[in-house]
């Protein structure tokens, strides 16, 4: 009698436990996460961000905001020295953080801040205002990337164009017209000075009717723009 002929049976694969499911499905998650902010950081190094999570609050809170993008070159060089010196003196030098500045603020028992311009703008262009820890460490993650991948130059016309300077205005370019009646291009040494000392304090101060201790802040300011100026701190975003 002929020998039937064998079937071959396959094992069916084991599917993977739920547990397993969950894993790869965060780990896809959080990949596509990363490859989105990677994409976003490198778009925003040539292309000007639209809008910000501040300003669009802001202007839903207010009604309507203040808003004027201005090229580097179109802006007055004692400006960008003015915020520089007034937020992050050392700008040229750190990768995208203060180390001495951070040291003195742990010093100080967390009285004084030791968020450098890089940290800023990755603050103001792809998070939102707040302290919570969670955007702490998002922007702690992101500040390196930025550094990398932007130029110290562009990273400085983000903050010239993305930073509150009065309530509701947003950017050199507004700031300049609405307190001073001018393109910022004209703004003098005191004038830049005067809005770099509003910040980061812009909704409690104004540089068109500065109070004295606005005025003395701007006064330092001057001094500290003229200083970088002097001994090459300001090189990397003047070349």
């Amino acid at each position: 009698m002929a020998k039937a002929a064998g079937k071959t049976t396959r094992k069916k694969k084991a599917e993977p436990s739920p547990g397993r499911r969950l894993v790869r499905l965060f780990v896809r998650a959080a990949l596509g996460i990363v490859a989105l902010v990677v994409l976003l950081v490198v778009l925003f190094s040539v292309v000007n961000p639209p809008v910000t999570h501040t300003i669009w609050s802001e202007w839903r809170r207010l009604g309507e905001v203040e808003r004027e993008w201005v090229p580097l070159e179109k802006i007055a060089p004692e400006m960008a020295r003015s915020v520089v010196a007034a937020e992050d003196a050392n700008f040229c030098n750190h990768w995208g953080f203060d180390v001495e500045a951070i040291r003195k603020a742990i010093e100080s028992g967390g009285n004084r801040g030791a968020s450098t311009i890089s940290q800023q703008v990755v603050k103001n262009v792809f998070l939102w205002q707040g302290r919570s820890w969670f955007r702490k460490a998002l922007e702690t993650a992101m500040t390196p990337l930025v550094e990398l991948i932007w130029s110290k130059r562009r990273i400085v016309e983000v903050y010239l164009n993305v930073a509150e300077m009065g309530e509701g205005v947003f950017g050199v370019g507004a700031a300049a017209e609405v307190f001073f009646g001018k393109t910022p291009d004209k703004l003098t040494a005191q004038e830049a000075a005067l809005i770099a000392a509003v910040l980061p304090s812009p909704k409690e101060r104004s540089a068109a009717k500065p109070s004295g201790a606005v005025k003395k802040r701007a006064a330092s300011i001057r001094d500290g723009a003229a200083t970088i100026l002097a001994d090459g701190r300001s090189a990397c975003f003047e070349g």
